[in-house]
Order: structure tokens, then sequence, then C-alpha cells
């Protein structure tokens, strides 16, 4: 798997932070940490960039995190679907690079 990819940023979920079509430089194999916004996959198969809130466990004990949108009024977050399994957080945003660069 490649170390570094990009993600686009779709909906309302995540602003002010960031906004729709904002697009993402994300590390693949950054571990994630609390406050980190990441790229998940929920169970039903839905790519989603949210934000790490904290650790927490799946029903089987496995490790999850509790991941938030930015703008609680938008979007489907873990508020919705519960904990989503570590091995669901698949990348960590490192940089916006469009429209124009920064730090999150």
């Amino acid at each position: 798997m490649s170390r570094w990819g990009f993600a686009m940023v779709s909906g309302r979920s995540m602003t002010p932070a960031l906004r729709a079509g904002d697009r993402l430089l994300v590390s693949y194999r950054r571990v994630a940490r609390e406050g980190d916004v990441v790229v998940a996959r929920f169970p039903d198969g839905t790519l989603a960039v949210k934000r790490a809130a904290e650790r927490r466990t799946t029903r089987d004990g496995s490790p999850a995190w509790w991941l938030l949108s930015d703008n609680p009024a938008e979007g489907v977050d873990s508020r919705h679907r519960g904990p989503v399994a570590a091995t669901d957080v698949i990348a960590v945003t490192v940089a916006r690079v469009w429209p124009r660069p920064r730090r999150l």
C-alpha cells in the first residue's frame, strides 16, 4: 500500500475547518491520535472524513475510535453508528492541500 494519498471532502459535516471540495493529503501509515482528522470506513462501506475524538472499544472488545463531525448538525458520525474499529480508520490527514495548503 502507498504511504501517501489524497481524500476529498464532501458535504458540510466538517465545517468550519473543512468544506466540500477541500482536498486533503493523507498518510496511510500514521497512527491516529485524539484530535486527528481521519478517513474511516463505516460498517456499511461509506468512507468518511471525521475527527478522532477518543479511543473506545467495539462490542467485542476490539480497539476502536469515537469519530465526530466538527459540525454536529450535519452528517453521520459515531453518535449515529457507534465506535469505528481501529482497523477501519484507514488514513490520517496531514494537511489540506487545496484550495490553499494549511495544517489541520
